[in-house]
């Protein structure tokens, strides 16, 4: 009997130990699906991609808060904004973190925590969790003003911690976040929450080339096998799908999405996620805003619509390329140049030059009315410029490069 009773116990303990085992070792699922991998997976075959592009913005739009992705001091004398005589906001570091501290006749009147970085490479911007709500912190950091100040479309009088954050910000700075179903109640009291361990955060390799279980496993299996199995090539798609990708991000910023983004895949037709807008009959790209409308403004280019070029003719976005204007140039002079008889007209006063920096004559740096400030007397500070896409000529730049050279001659 006891031979009959330690066998059956020991027939109970084989499965119990293969269930424990795989319990302990199973890794964390990507909170998206199954059928994703997660980005880690894909260092083992693609380290040298993955090296060069952790330093690019699309890498760093989202990031854990820390003395390492907020570049603002904390330093006495630096660390404080002043929206009134009364009133001031102090960043501060404290025993469990770092800490926006809203003082009122020297008095705290609200406090909290640095959690995530938005942006960072002309600006940050900071978000705090309260709860499985997530709000936007009143002061950011803006690199060209080597300061803190108060985060666009902020008053510059108050300190304003209740900015909720929308799914809409994590679909464009994150790769992926889940919301959490709210029940039904007037929009004016509805709470936005989501999930903290389903974060994502910065733009991974899946939110450009799709699910890539499928493709590890295969290539795991069978490593011989060099061509690429199972995985999005964005060599692969079409113009219109390459604009499409991209434009999830960087479209218009009219568009209202009726299906959250984070569905969207690489061919995916952006057109079914949003409802559709005209601007006005006949759209003047005069009015688009430079910020996050690339590929609105592209659109009016004649070098776009001559040609079948779309965002990586010039972009390679596993490098971080933004400040090399020479090699943005060459690629303009691929399709400009004495061959083709359409080479740059102002070339014989531009000298070297011409063949240096394209970019600020036919891209030149333009202000956002989205990205503004407030500064003294209610006026509006641009803290940075950014990069039109509307490729053209700007006679206004053409003079500037033209002073510069005199002045340099």
């Amino acid at each position: 009997m006891k031979t009959k009773n330690i066998c059956f116990f020991v027939f109970l303990l084989i499965p119990l130990s293969t269930l424990l085992t795989q319990c302990f070792n199973k890794e964390k699922a990507d909170p998206r699906d199954p059928v994703y991998a997660g980005s880690d997976k894909c260092i083992k075959c693609h380290k040298d991609v993955h090296d060069s592009y952790i330093h690019t913005a699309h890498f760093q739009s989202s990031r854990i808060a820390d003395v390492n992705s907020i570049h603002g001091s904390f330093l006495k004398g630096k660390n404080a904004v002043n929206l009134n005589a009364r009133l001031k906001v102090v960043m501060e570091k404290r025993h469990d973190g770092l800490y926006q501290v809203a003082y009122l006749d020297g008095k705290q009147l609200d406090a909290h925590r640095f959690d995530i970085t938005f942006g960072g490479v002309k600006a940050e911007t900071y978000l705090y969790w309260k709860g499985k709500e997530m709000f936007e912190l009143p002061m950011s950091y803006f690199s060209a003003l080597h300061s803190w100040t108060n985060s666009p479309g902020y008053a510059g009088d108050g300190a304003d911690f209740s900015r909720p954050i929308l799914r809409r910000c994590f679909e464009c700075h994150s790769s992926y976040i889940k919301e959490i179903p709210q029940p039904d109640v007037d929009l004016q009291n509805r709470k936005v929450e989501f999930d903290p361990q389903s974060m994502i955060l910065g733009i991974d390799c899946e939110r450009c080339h799709g699910p890539g279980a499928n493709h590890v496993n295969f290539h795991t299996e069978f490593p011989e096998v060099k061509t690429a199995k199972y995985i999005v090539k964005f060599s692969s798609l079409t113009r219109s799908q390459k604009l499409d990708a991209c434009a999830v991000c960087h479209g218009s910023g009219k568009d209202v999405f009726m299906r959250s983004s984070f569905i969207f895949k690489m061919g995916d037709t952006l057109a079914k996620f949003k409802e559709p807008h005209f601007l006005t009959e006949n759209p003047n790209p005069a009015t688009l805003d430079v910020h996050g409308n690339q590929n609105g403004l592209l659109a009016f280019s004649k070098c776009f619509l001559m040609s079948n070029m779309d965002c990586t003719t010039c972009h390679d976005v596993h490098k971080n390329q933004s400040t090399n204007l020479a090699l943005y140039s060459q690629k303009c002079m691929n399709c400009h140049n004495e061959a083709n008889h359409n080479f740059c007209k102002m070339a014989p006063k531009l000298g070297a030059a011409v063949k240096n920096n394209c970019i600020d004559c036919h891209m030149p740096l333009k202000p956002s009315s989205v990205i503004s400030v407030a500064a003294s007397h209610g006026e509006k500070q641009v803290p940075y410029l950014v990069r039109t896409h509307r490729i053209a000529i700007y006679p206004e730049e053409t003079q500037k490069i033209l002073a510069f050279i005199g002045d340099k001659k």
